[in-house]
């Protein structure tokens, strides 16, 4: 079983993703984690994020252990992420792993869940349920704030509101698998809790 969810930052998708993987016993990849992990090691390495050079080797350095780490959720580390993901030849380099990860899924599990931007659209476009997961800006970035605090990591509510409004305009208009609703079920997650979202999910995959 393979489960694609796509949506922008802060949605719900991850929720979802994990929820949905423990109930069928899925492997689950954040593939978000994956361009945050290059967005952190350019900042760290102090390399120019528009540089391709600097980022296509970044990938390098990327696997399952890399992406794990807490500090990927800053606002500087996304803002890096979202600035490599409109690469072309980041994409492909990445497109590989992820693809594997779907079709192997590791542990033994009987199929992954893998929530990202392009999941359903370019990812794993066969994909046996597909789920576009969003929300009001306003909500999301409440979210993103909260999660800011919860962790430690600094940040304002309007920052946040504003690093999500430009990532959701890199996403959607980026030329290279942009972010758009494929064949999937749209979730608003605005007003729901994420039980009330994963009841919904499980309830379109159980009529299908």
């Amino acid at each position: 079983m393979i489960i694609a969810i796509d949506g922008p930052a802060a949605s719900g998708k991850g929720t979802l993703a994990k929820k949905l993987a423990t109930h069928f016993n899925l492997a689950c990849l954040d593939t978000g984690r994956l361009y945050r992990a290059l967005g952190s090691t350019i900042l760290k390495d102090r390399k120019d994020p528009k540089d391709l050079k600097v980022a296509v080797n970044a990938v390098k350095k990327v696997d399952l252990k890399s992406i794990q780490d807490i500090e990927l959720y800053t606002e500087k580390v996304a803002e890096y992420a979202s600035i490599v993901a409109s690469f072309p030849e980041v994409r492909k380099e990445l497109l590989g792993f992820q693809r594997e990860f779907a079709n192997y899924p590791p542990k033994g599990k009987l199929g992954a869940v893998l929530d990202g931007r392009d999941i359903g659209s370019v990812v794993c476009p066969g994909a046996d349920y597909k789920f576009f997961v969003t929300a009001s800006q306003e909500v999301r970035a409440l979210r993103r704030y909260k999660q800011l605090q919860e962790n430690g990591l600094k940040g304002t509510y309007a920052s946040v509101l504003a690093d999500i409004e430009q990532r959701d305009e890199r996403d959607r208009t980026r030329k290279v698998s942009p972010l758009k609703v494929v064949d999937a079920l749209v979730v608003d997650t605005s007003d729901k809790t994420p039980n009330e979202v994963f009841t919904d999910a499980l309830s379109y995959i159980n009529t299908k």
